[in-house]
């Protein structure tokens, strides 16, 4: 049916290349590319082993638009997926204008520069993909992605309108390492230690990081895992979503985090490892979290001896036929099971079904138009169809718990 371009060979993207070759019917062609070819064709040889399906490996810089341009050129795919790194995201997109090919990706775009990460940059993109006749897709992975798709779908069929939610991404599982990240460190360790901002009332709230003393935070009753303390921390869907679901007065979002990931983080943040910035060694330029990043576990190989489960959902409260109600929204998943289907934990495998299910709805022409989209502005109801079918089930419960007021 089409052809499908991966940008990216870490975890995310090979649990985006095997859902792809488990799919052949939809995805006639596979091609996977990443500056580290090493890494493409070991996922190659994995796929083969597991699906007998042959992909095709290439090498790109993605920092290099036309270069990249010119790989798409050459294989003539009919969507590029982006799972590299956010700092890439610019440059994939005007390769993909350059060469006329329609876009998605996981994660918005953060400027190498500056710990600062929001969809204006992509958003700008809007008249250049439309005039183009192409779609670009932002954000598809389950936080932003699924998290949005929870929201849209209630919307279309169990609010008259949706008033307060809060998205809680638990991960209760253990890796064994003493300090490890769940995906790329530099992006990670960045976005935790920024200021937290909510959306109340029509503006940012801002409260201290999640390293601060005087951080947000309150233990939720998680299904599956139990009580799990979860911190208040700014997520880029939150800016999407205050701009597209209507009616509403607040947004939030809140991720588990354990006490030794904490004390981990604070003592590599007040040694200055965490810095963005370069600083001189013994005669040369070196950015300290990036030097970090070379010597903390990879997660893409974290998920051997993985075990528990994530918990990621959305309490939901609002107005049906003028009564109040409240509804939780969510997917459990197994990092052991994940493993074992495609080589990767369940971080990296929530992340990586939304995006082949993205994929194929858009290769499908199910999700269509042109220009740029945010997950929650098209039909959710065939992507909520797909989570059931390719490994992300999600349950829908009246919500009777209790959260932050």
């Amino acid at each position: 049916m089409g052809k499908i371009l991966i940008i990216g060979a870490g975890g995310v993207a090979r649990v985006v290349a095997h859902k792809c070759a488990q799919v052949p019917e939809v995805f006639t062609e596979i091609i996977l590319a990443s500056r580290t070819l090493s890494k493409c064709n070991q996922i190659k040889k994995e796929i083969k082993e597991k699906t007998g399906i042959d992909i095709h490996t290439a090498q790109v810089d993605a920092d290099n638009a036309k270069e990249l341009a010119s790989l798409i050129k050459k294989f003539k795919p009919d969507l590029v997926a982006n799972l590299a790194l956010p700092y890439q995201d610019l440059s994939i997109m005007d390769a993909c204008l350059d060469a006329g090919v329609n876009y998605m990706d996981t994660a918005n775009y953060e400027p190498p520069e500056v710990a600062h990460f929001e969809y204006s940059w992509q958003w700008a993109y809007q008249e250049k993909f439309k005039k183009k006749g192409l779609m670009a897709v932002l954000g598809c992975g389950f936080d932003p992605g699924v998290s949005n798709i929870f929201c849209s779908y209630a919307q279309k069929h169990l609010f008259d309108q949706i008033n307060y939610i809060d998205i809680l991404d638990c991960n209760a599982g253990s890796h064994g390492h003493p300090f490890a990240t769940n995906f790329n460190p530099e992006i990670n360790i960045r976005e935790v230690t920024q200021v937290v901002r909510h959306w109340d009332e029509g503006k940012w709230v801002e409260t201290p990081p999640i390293l601060d003393g005087g951080s947000v935070h309150f233990t939720f009753d998680y299904p599956t895992v139990g009580p799990k303390e979860s911190y208040l921390l700014y997520h880029e869907e939150l800016e999407s979503l205050a701009k597209n679901i209507k009616g509403l007065k607040r947004i939030r979002f809140w991720m588990t985090f354990s006490d030794n990931y904490i004390t981990h983080l604070k003592v590599l943040q007040n040694v200055g490892m965490t810095r963005i910035d370069e600083v001189d060694y013994e005669g040369k330029k070196v950015i300290p979290i990036r030097f970090l990043k070379s010597i903390l576990p990879d997660p893409a190989k974290l998920g051997s001896n993985y075990t528990g489960k994530t918990v990621i959902g959305n309490v939901m409260t609002g107005t049906k036929n003028g009564k109040k109600k409240s509804v939780y929204i969510y997917n459990v998943c197994d990092h052991a099971q994940a493993f074992k289907e495609v080589g990767a934990q369940a971080i990296s495998y929530t992340t990586g079904v939304p995006a082949m299910i993205c994929a194929m709805l858009m290769i499908k022409g199910v999700w269509k138009g042109t220009g740029v989209f945010n997950t929650e502005q098209l039909d959710p109801d065939p992507f909520m169809e797909a989570l059931n079918k390719y490994g992300l089930p999600w349950t829908q419960t009246e919500f009777k718990g209790k959260l932050l007021e």
